[in-house]
């Protein structure tokens, strides 16, 4: 379970971080709803996100305090180290109650308790699975706190990445290969779309012969035929027809973490379009690779990009890639930095990002991508994947 997946010594030093970034903040607590923030903080790890539930952070008490739901309180046991005392669960009757009680009327009650009810509490405002409700029933329950909007706190805390974390980045990769294998393997004309998702999702799960997968954050995405263009469709019953380009994006998962990859493929004989596309994104890739490394900033390797594919006459507004790590659903990137025009993140070693710089027309899609880790002086690409477009 996710007790032994880190030493408590690794917990202790991130929850030192984000007091830190409190006392920074001026701030007397923070409630961390996002789920990958608080598997980050405590270990804890369920599929338990689709009711509230919370970590609460202070900064004079040791612990990290715990709040779920009554059934989900074992799973805090089984996946953390927490104390009993720093373990708090509602009862069942605050989730979609007919009594008016809210998740958050507890939540509540807790901060009462820790003594920072009329203090400044951070809120992950932006957080998937805060919702407004949340937000108004904290502010009715604790009318002279004083809430304040630290969605990325900790996701800045997360950045950088520890030796043990980076190695299991690196298991995800290994599946991440596996997958896209199996993905490739499957397309042919006339095998379902379906077919193709079965062996990505059969070989996500089972991983290596040295280790299994975890469920990830983001489905398989597989747009095909004219709908390229679009990168995030998923599957059909549709069969693979003659002369259709598919897109693969999937990523490997090892403890939470992710380390995705996309590529291309295409059913029969591809066009010289799609072929010369290929090239040049690929070439763009390998230019903001060479780019990276630590001191230079996260629009300095976006740069590289562009002004290679615009040797070409393309042009790409959207941003190419975004720091990555530990995640659920329904993302796995971080929300912090992104490899973008005006993004002045200046990039340190063992950062982590998926760079994944498609190109999608009205008429085709393209997309090469790689997770990769900033080194003292470059980068190490985390998957060890042919880059090329493939054919079926």
């Amino acid at each position: 379970m996710s007790r032994d997946i880190f030493d408590d010594a690794e917990y202790e030093r991130r929850l030192d971080r984000t007091k830190t970034r409190l006392r920074e903040e001026n701030l007397d607590a923070i409630v961390v709803t996002d789920p990958a923030n608080m598997n980050y903080l405590t270990g804890y790890d369920g599929w338990s996100f689709y009711v509230h539930q919370a970590v609460v952070v202070t900064t004079d008490r040791d612990e990290p305090v715990w709040v779920g739901r009554g059934m989900d309180a074992d799973g805090a046991r089984a996946t953390t180290s927490l104390s009993e005392e720093s373990i708090r669960a509602y009862s069942d009757d605050h989730v979609h109650s007919p009594y008016d009680l809210h998740p958050m009327d507890y939540v509540a009650g807790v901060l009462e308790e820790l003594d920072v009810a009329e203090g400044r509490i951070g809120l992950e405002m932006d957080a998937a699975y805060f919702t407004a409700k949340s937000y108004t029933r904290l502010q009715q329950n604790l009318p002279d706190a004083d809430f304040e909007d630290t969605t990325l706190l900790v996701g800045w805390v997360r950045v950088k990445k520890s030796d043990q974390e980076l190695e299991y980045m690196r298991e995800a990769a290994q599946i991440s290969e596996t997958a896209m294998q199996a993905g490739l393997d499957a397309i042919e004309a006339g095998v379902p779309e379906y077919e193709a998702a079965a062996a990505i999702y059969d070989a996500l799960i089972s991983g290596t012969d040295e280790f299994g997968g975890d469920y990830p954050s983001i489905v398989p995405l597989m747009p095909s035929g004219d709908h390229t263009g679009t990168p995030h469709l998923t599957w059909t019953d549709r069969p693979f027809e003659e002369g259709d380009p598919v897109i693969i994006e999937l990523s490997g998962c090892r403890h939470r973490y992710h380390s995705p990859l996309a590529r291309t493929t295409f059913v029969g004989e591809p066009p010289a379009e799609l072929e010369r596309t290929a090239e040049i994104v690929n070439e763009g890739i390998q230019a903001a690779l060479d780019v990276a490394e630590p001191g230079v900033t996260c629009e300095d390797v976006e740069k590289a990009w562009r002004e290679t594919i615009a040797k070409y006459d393309i042009e790409k507004e959207d941003r190419i890639g975004y720091s990555v790590g530990l995640g659920y659903p329904p993302d796995w990137g971080e929300h912090t930095a992104s490899i973008r025009p005006g993004d002045e993140t200046v990039l340190e070693e063992n950062m982590t990002f998926h760079m994944i710089p498609g190109i999608w027309t009205e008429d085709i899609g393209m997309e090469t991508s790689e997770t990769f880790r900033v080194t003292s002086n470059g980068v190490e690409t985390l998957a060890d994947f042919p880059r090329k477009l493939f054919t079926a």
